[in-house]
């Protein structure tokens, strides 16, 4: 294994405890059992596993099912809802199943998506959303089909809503106002700017950063960070995507949610435990855990 590939290493633990708001333990290389383990040696001691198909989404329901310190979210990915409108086969077909394509199988994952998102051990719908840098036009409608789908499945259920926003703040935005906004809605990486922050807080949207808020060119994140309100703000891996500096291009794990707690209480000027504490508190806030 090269440096490249190696896991960073444990950070120093933090004084309190956090969670990890957005993960995908299905996606890294440790076992369940293993990944929580080593997050809980360093002081983050919940995590919400983060569905992105059918599959995964059963997967993540399955898993906070059988451990106390595992929360899920379901949801079928932005970019996953155009692949199965399209028939594409490397899209919803990874469930070993051939995907023939159209509304009427978004129809019937979106059913799945209904029945596990009644599950009491679920406690988001997500990640859900727009994203304009993977989908081209021809997936649009498809895509914002399903965001109103989710926003409707959470509210019905009252659970979180997880959105993923990627390049396409003012329509996430506009879909959010037309359908009305679940109780608690989360930016999952939060990649606006402060401008766009302060009318995320003033809709009382949670605001979860993620590593890259530590890279170099990620000020505008940054910012954002110095204005949310600290009662908004929550803090994610994303694993095993997103590494924070130093260790960015290795994979990332819940245990390196430290790393990113320090740089964040940096940018806020406050002590690391007040920040921990303020980010657990929001995390059990915004999932009703």
């Amino acid at each position: 294994m090269s440096p490249k590939d190696a896991p960073p290493p444990l950070p120093e633990p933090l004084r309190g405890e956090v969670a990890d708001s957005h993960t995908h333990l299905d996606m890294q290389d440790a076992t369940v059992e293993e990944a929580l383990a080593k997050a809980a040696s360093v002081g983050v001691t919940t995590v919400v596993q983060v569905g992105c198909d059918v599959k995964g989404s059963q997967w993540a329901a399955e898993t906070a099912a059988a451990y106390e310190n595992v929360h899920a979210a379901v949801a079928l990915h932005p970019n996953e809802a155009p692949r199965i409108v399209l028939g594409d086969p490397d899209g919803w077909s990874r469930q070993g199943a051939r995907v023939a394509g159209g509304d009427g199988a978004l129809d019937d994952a979106l059913t799945e998506i209904d029945r596990l998102a009644a599950l009491p051990y679920v406690r988001g719908v997500g990640e859900t959303g727009l994203d304009h840098f993977r989908t081209g036009p021809e997936g649009m409608a498809a895509q914002e089909r399903s965001f109103r789908a989710h926003i409707e499945i959470a509210k019905r259920h009252g659970k979180a809503l997880v959105i993923h926003d990627r390049e396409a703040h003012a329509d996430v935005l506009r879909v959010l106002e037309e359908e009305g906004a679940p109780e608690r809605t989360v930016f999952h990486c939060y990649s606006g700017d402060a401008a766009m922050a302060e009318i995320c807080a003033r809709n009382g949207y949670f605001m979860s950063f993620a590593g890259n808020m530590t890279f170099k060119n990620a000020q505008p994140l940054r910012d954002a960070l110095a204005v949310a309100p600290l009662e908004l703000v929550l803090v994610e891996t994303d694993a095993p995507f997103l590494t924070p500096a130093p260790y960015r291009g290795r994979p990332n794990a819940p245990y390196l949610i430290p790393v990113t707690v320090r740089a964040m209480a940096a940018v806020r000027g406050i002590e690391e435990d007040v920040l921990a504490a303020a980010l657990a508190a929001n995390t059990a806030r915004a999932f009703d855990y």
